[in-house]
């Protein structure tokens, strides 16, 4: 709040917040050749706290945050995927703060629930790798 004196009306949407927070990494493409994806430097005691209130939210490894940093540092590694994160924060502080909306968990199980066809293809293929087969069949509600 004192950083950025609360008032979220200067800033034109939740990623013009991030650029000027530093925690946007570029995506350049030339010929089809990646080149740096670095993020700007931006506004460095809000950059500074955000990454504590990142690694702090990481800990909690029943959330939404959690499991998008787990899912992200896999493939892209630890550093880039608490960038990340941190990116995701700042979005959803701006959210708060500018529609005056509480925060909303979106859960561990979010993934899932959004693509379960993604979901089922990613454990026939791990059950394949061990030598299993999987049989998936729905529940009957009664």
């Amino acid at each position: 709040m004192a950083e950025t004196g609360g008032d979220m009306a200067q800033f034109a949407s939740a990623h013009h917040l991030a650029s000027w927070i530093g925690v946007c990494p570029g995506q350049n493409e030339s010929a089809g050749v990646g080149k740096s994806g670095r993020a700007r430097p931006g506004n460095a005691s809000l950059k500074r706290l955000l990454g504590i209130a990142a690694m702090v939210a990481l800990k909690n490894k029943d959330s939404y945050l959690g499991v998008f940093f787990r899912r992200l540092a896999s493939r892209r590694g630890g550093k880039r995927a608490l960038v990340a994160v941190m990116h995701k924060l700042t979005i959803a502080i701006r959210h708060v703060l500018h529609d005056h909306t509480p925060y909303r968990e979106l859960g561990p199980d979010h993934f899932t629930r959004r693509d379960p066809e993604r979901a089922m293809h990613r454990m026939t293929k791990e059950a394949n790798s061990l030598g299993l087969t999987v049989r998936f069949e729905p529940i009957a509600v009664l």
